[in-house]
């Protein structure tokens, strides 16, 4: 593995070019488990400098309580390796398709979050139920189908990424920042990568919630159009009011 500028003098670690990007996904990193959405090894978080045309990425399989920012692996948005001196993530392929078809994210998180994950499991995807949901998307949270047999024996990784890509044909990836993948589990992604992390906590927050209002009303139904469309105008319309705006 090649490590860019970083070389070391006289025992001590040379500031790389690569520093920012990688401390600010370790920091994101390590917002998971503060959020109770990772155990582990299990996730990981990425970003994109789309000027400098690299992406950083949690390397594969680190505890998190042993995780360092120098830890993070800076790759080309061909996949090859910049800098590190670990392996990346094995769901970078995912990433990458993602950040390719989707050209205005900076950030994604992928986690095995157990609310989450118990939807991809039932491959549904997560309806709007109420306006916590709404405040978020004024669409469900889409689940994708399960891939094919010939996805899973090729590159499943990168197949990952287009099965969600998909799954967006039809969908702004802007406006509905998050999916299950059927079987697996669920990604986020947004502007930056704390934006990312932030999506994966609502996200299992509102898988939560909707498992317990079908556990109390298995017949519930979706919330009436005229409300989900008040709380998601409020806050993403063009006459939003909501917060300090």
């Amino acid at each position: 593995m090649r490590h860019g500028d970083q070389e070391m003098k006289d025992g001590v670690r040379i500031m790389s070019r690569y520093d920012e990007i990688k401390q600010r996904v370790y920091d994101a990193n390590m917002e998971l488990p503060r959020q109770n959405v990772v155990i582990y090894n299990f996730g990981n978080v990425s970003a994109i400098d789309r000027d400098e045309g690299i992406v950083a990425i949690k390397p594969s399989g680190v505890m998190y309580d042993l995780l360092k920012a120098e830890d993070m692996v800076v790759l080309d948005l061909a996949g090859n390796i910049i800098e590190g001196d670990l392996k990346p993530s094995s769901d970078t392929k995912t990433h990458l398709v993602l950040y390719d078809k989707f050209p205005t994210i900076g950030g994604i998180v992928h986690t095995h979050s157990t609310y989450a994950v118990s939807w991809s499991q039932a491959a549904r995807s997560l309806p709007v139920y109420g306006t916590t949901h709404a405040d978020q998307t004024h669409l469900d949270i889409p689940c994708t189908a399960f891939m094919s047999d010939e996805m899973i024996r090729g590159d499943y990784e990168e197949e990952t990424g287009h099965q969600i890509v998909k799954t967006f044909a039809t969908l702004s990836y802007e406006q509905v920042q998050m999916v299950l993948v059927a079987g697996h589990g669920p990604f986020t992604w947004g502007e930056t990568p704390e934006k990312a992390v932030y999506n994966a906590v609502v996200l299992e927050a509102l898988a939560k919630m909707a498992l317990l209002t079908e556990l109390i009303d298995p017949n519930v139904a979706r919330l009436k159009e005229s409300l989900i469309q008040k709380h998601y105008q409020r806050k993403h319309g063009p006459a939003a009011y909501y917060g300090q705006v």
